[in-house]
């Protein structure tokens, strides 16, 4: 009778991550090289990071990684693991919308809309920064966001409003 021969394991070169994406815990087995906007949209179905550029020079793709702004575009998802993801799909309190958010909505701050999700991530921070007052230093804090429509002008006002608390 012959001894049993196990079979080789095989490398598939997936790796396994867990990590938490807008309060919920999250576990992906996936190809190292992923990035987290592909994981996001591809993999969890949160289609509100938008894929602009995907060269990390628009913006479009900004999300917060442990309370911090990244572009999602550039971040291997495998960096992640335990890490805090929030989207654009997980800043408002259920139907609340988060004060940025409202500010946009009151000063129109978005025209195609396609920016929009990074512009709002990316707000949410620079309300956070104390440091950041003025309308030049607003500006300079939002530098990394592109809007190809301009509506800038619009942005620096939601984002005052914001800063302020209010309407």
């Amino acid at each position: 009778m012959a001894a049993a021969v196990a079979a080789p394991e095989v490398d598939t070169g997936l790796v396994e991550v867990a990590f938490r994406v807008n309060g919920e815990q999250t576990k992906l087995s996936l190809d190292p090289r992923v990035t987290l906007l592909d994981a996001l949209r591809e993999r969890l179905g949160l289609t509100g990071t938008k894929k602009g550029c995907d060269r990390g020079q628009c913006g479009a793709c900004t999300v917060h990684v442990d309370d911090r702004r990244v572009l999602s575009c550039l971040t291997l998802t495998a960096t992640l693991q335990g890490k805090e993801v929030t989207t654009i799909e997980g800043i408002s309190g259920g139907d609340e919308l988060h004060p940025v958010q409202r500010a946009f909505i009151d000063h129109d701050g978005f025209q195609c809309g396609f920016c929009t999700s990074g512009q709002i991530m990316s707000a949410c921070k620079v309300v956070e920064e104390r440091e950041v007052r003025t309308d030049d230093q607003i500006r300079e804090a939002m530098s990394g966001n592109l809007c190809r429509c301009g509506a800038y002008p619009n942005i620096l006002e939601a984002i005052k409003q914001a800063k302020k608390g209010g309407r």
